[in-house]
């Protein structure tokens, strides 16, 4: 953030704080967010369309607070719960506590904004956390996470826990992938340089960007013909491993990101079968592969309750490539969707290895011998990714494992800064790669 726009906010603030529109919309805004952790993105939307004297710095302020106050709801309750020795605090609060502890504001004018709360002690808040004991419940405070996954994330990745904590926390940075059927990176970095763009290459994928100024991506002239998608580098490296051609199978396409960037990788030869149960997702693949000028995908609808059309069933044992982009609970994207940390229980990571397991084991069937399935998730919990892995290899025990560190084709010379430590699935994480928390596992069918 630029030192004006850090000044602009700080203006934003004290406007909030002294009860102006501006305060009366943030609150509303949070009220409605907490009422079912629903998606920030289309509370905002919604206001903003509905908000029309609302400028551009405006909305991203409104944007940016509300985002902040998601990401850091324990630690301000921590401070509130100091300050109002335990009282519950009251939403209005919790709008001011948050400029206090990121600093847009003075506890002086925080007590003018609320004096019946002892403000320099909400500004200790760090200071208490950091006296708690328990590793996952300063990590949860700290991090603003529930408990469970706390917890979780403490029994997966021990004294790691709180790096990675850390880095889900974080703002995610715009990132693209350029799309080599319409242009090469260095020619889309130019292009974007000239309305006035920084950018960046990313440091994993050949084909990433990292866009130094937050704009509306989709507005850009480089979007609309196709030459960069919105897609998170780790994301581009789940694409990449699964070393696409012939007949390749992308089982949850979704809104088609991997199936984009899969058939730019082949160069529009050979062919992929993009299915999702969600109809509305697959017309937006469509869409996206016409700008894109993909032609070797296909989009099919799964039923509702998992059936196979004719069109997918006819690929029976012949699949070169197949990717399960299974469902998930989103753990490893906290940076894009802070707000799924408080939607999400212990429970649903429990349904959705399940989930996932059904599906990779019926998919395993597409597999040509010498084929490939990458199982892959966006999420950093071993219920979800290592232990889901083992179940399907226990229900298909044919299929091979092919360590992370040789499933690279071409081969790379960093591929075990991209595995876990033991080179067999592909690991990537906010805190060590900048990208969100991607996992993938590389299965073959044998040849007879």
């Amino acid at each position: 953030m630029s030192e004006i726009e850090k000044a602009q906010d700080r203006r934003f603030a004290a406007n909030v704080v002294e009860g102006g529109r501006l305060g009366a919309l943030l609150l509303d805004l949070w009220q409605r967010t907490r009422m079912d952790w629903g998606f920030v993105s289309d509370k905002l939307s919604n206001a903003f369309r509905r908000e029309r004297w609302l400028g551009a710095q405006e909305r991203r302020f409104v944007a940016e607070t509300l985002y902040g106050m998601v990401r850091h709801l324990r630690r301000i309750d921590t401070g509130l719960a100091a300050a109002r020795r335990g009282a519950s605090p009251a939403d209005r609060d919790r709008v001011v506590a948050y400029f206090l502890l990121t600093g847009a504001i003075n506890a002086d004018a925080a007590h003018r904004a609320a004096r019946d709360v002892d403000w320099k002690r909400a500004l200790a808040a760090d200071e208490f956390i950091s006296k708690e004991r328990r590793p996952a419940m300063r990590i949860a405070l700290r991090h603003s996470l529930p408990d469970w996954l706390a917890e979780m994330l403490v029994a997966d990745h021990g004294d790691d826990a709180e790096a990675i904590a850390a880095g889900l926390n974080e703002r995610a940075p715009m990132t693209v992938r350029v799309n080599r059927l319409v242009a090469t990176r260095d020619e889309a970095q130019a292009e974007l340089a000239a309305i006035n763009i920084e950018s960046r290459p990313g440091k994993w994928s050949a084909d990433a960007l990292i866009l130094d100024t937050r704009v509306n991506l989709y507005g850009l002239a480089p979007f609309q013909r196709g030459a960069i998608e919105a897609q998170d580098e780790g994301s581009q490296l789940l694409a990449e491993i699964v070393d696409a051609h012939g007949v390749v199978v992308d089982l949850c396409a979704g809104a088609g990101g991997k199936t984009l960037a899969m058939a730019a990788a082949m160069k529009n030869r050979g062919r992929i079968l993009a299915t999702d149960v969600d109809p509305k997702k697959l017309e937006e693949l469509r869409r996206r592969a016409r700008r894109a000028t993909v032609s070797n995908a296909r989009a099919i609808e799964l039923g509702r309750d998992g059936s196979w059309p004719d069109g997918l069933e006819e690929l029976r044992g012949k699949a070169d490539r197949v990717l399960v982009d299974a469902p998930c609970s989103g753990i490893g994207a906290l940076r894009r969707n802070p707000e799924a940390r408080w939607r999400l229980t212990a429970r649903d990571i429990a349904s959705f290895a399940a989930l996932q397991r059904d599906i990779a084991v019926r998919a395993a069937a597409l597999l040509a011998p010498g084929g490939r399935m990458v199982y892959a998730t966006c999420t950093v919990l071993r219920a979800e990714n290592q232990e889901v892995v083992e179940a399907i290899r226990a229900a298909v025990p044919e299929l091979e494992l092919v360590p992370a560190i040789e499933a690279w084709r071409p081969a790379r010379p960093d591929a075990a800064e991209l595995a876990t430590p033991d080179g067999q699935y592909l690991a990537v994480r906010p805190d060590r790669h900048g990208t969100d928390g991607f996992f993938a596992a590389v299965l073959r069918r044998p040849k007879p």
